[in-house]
């Protein structure tokens, strides 16, 4: 665990600890009951594993890369005990989500914003129901809280409900919220929240749009407006595009990732509400399957819950090597 401190300050890998206590009971009583002492490695072992695995979200496909890479170390017709077999998985699965130079695909230094020859701009999207408005809110805190100037876009225009939400917690927060009102024209509203933004010398802009996945032409379209409407006031915007998801509906949030990965260029990933869940698995499959580093994972109600994803501590608090709980 020292380890594991050392790149993690105690408070948030406790929270992290909490926020996925159901998630980590669920796997491992699950991996519990595939032990009775020392079991030898064989197939009937694997089967075992592998059922395990799916019951808890990590999802069919990551499983089964899993367990090939379980294969290639495991010395067949050896005994291991719970214990043994946990650190291997656990090896194996972060082993998964980076890359063979050690470099993770998911971020695990932190993301940096950086500030060029404007502010750097944050494209949000997800459908109605996923955290979205509260995420941004929480990365908007934690933005000014590291003495960022942010902006936010309320261009989430089909529902009023959302572009109300935004402009309270833009209150809360003490930052910007640029908005037109519901059924306004969510190009115009971005094209205004850079405008904003670049007048004010503003560090970051976050907008949040695209609340449903009703048409997948539709929604194409619409991004692709929003998209070049940016780029005729800062040429490079959105510097990136940020899809939510709900980490609670399980392998449901890995086909939605999919589904918008189809239309857009999504360049990374939150994860919410895995503190009130034991489907945190699923966010190994997302990671494993997608291909597309996860910025984010909520696991709690205030504003720090939003914490980095780092994959090594995740790994750790999902799959410890002592069931102690």
């Amino acid at each position: 665990m020292g380890f594991f401190k050392r790149l993690f300050g105690q408070e948030e890998k406790d929270s992290l600890d909490q926020g996925l206590a159901k998630s980590k009971r669920s796997v491992m009583n699950r991996i519990s009951r595939v032990f009775t002492g020392r079991r030898r490695i064989d197939e009937d072992l694997m089967d075992d594993l592998e059922e395990a695995l799916i019951l808890s979200d990590v999802g069919v496909d990551t499983t089964e890369a899993v367990l090939q890479r379980l294969r290639k170390r495991a010395t067949w017709e050896a005994y291991v005990d719970q214990q043994e077999l946990m650190s291997m998985l656990r090896e194996e699965v972060l082993g998964l989500i980076t890359k063979d130079d050690g470099n993770t695909m998911t971020d695990a230094t932190g993301y940096e914003i950086t500030r060029g020859d404007g502010p750097h701009v944050i494209l949000v999207v997800g459908v109605n129901g996923v955290g979205k408005t509260t995420s941004i809110a929480k990365l908007a805190h934690r933005y000014k809280s590291q003495g960022f100037q942010v902006v936010l876009g309320a261009a989430d225009t089909f529902r009023a409900a959302a572009v109300d939400q935004l402009k309270i917690w833009g209150e809360r927060v003490g930052v910007e919220v640029v908005s037109q009102g519901m059924g306004a024209d969510p190009a115009a509203v971005s094209y205004d929240t850079l405008q904003a933004a670049v007048k004010r010398e503003a560090d970051l802009v976050i907008v949040d749009t695209a609340g449903r996945l009703h048409n997948k032409v539709n929604l194409m379209n619409e991004l692709g407006k929003i998209k070049r409407v940016m780029s005729k006031v800062l040429p490079a915007a959105p510097h990136e595009v940020w899809l939510v998801l709900d980490g609670s509906t399980g392998q449901n949030a890995l086909e939605q990732a999919k589904r918008f990965a189809e239309v857009t260029d999504v360049t990374g990933l939150v994860l919410t509400k895995l503190d009130g869940t034991a489907k945190g698995g699923v966010v190994l499959a997302i990671s494993d399957q997608l291909k597309v580093p996860v910025r984010f994972v909520g696991v709690g109600e205030k504003m720090e819950d939003l914490q980095e994803f780092q994959p090594m501590e995740f790994v750790d608090s999902l799959l410890p090597v002592a069931f102690d709980s």
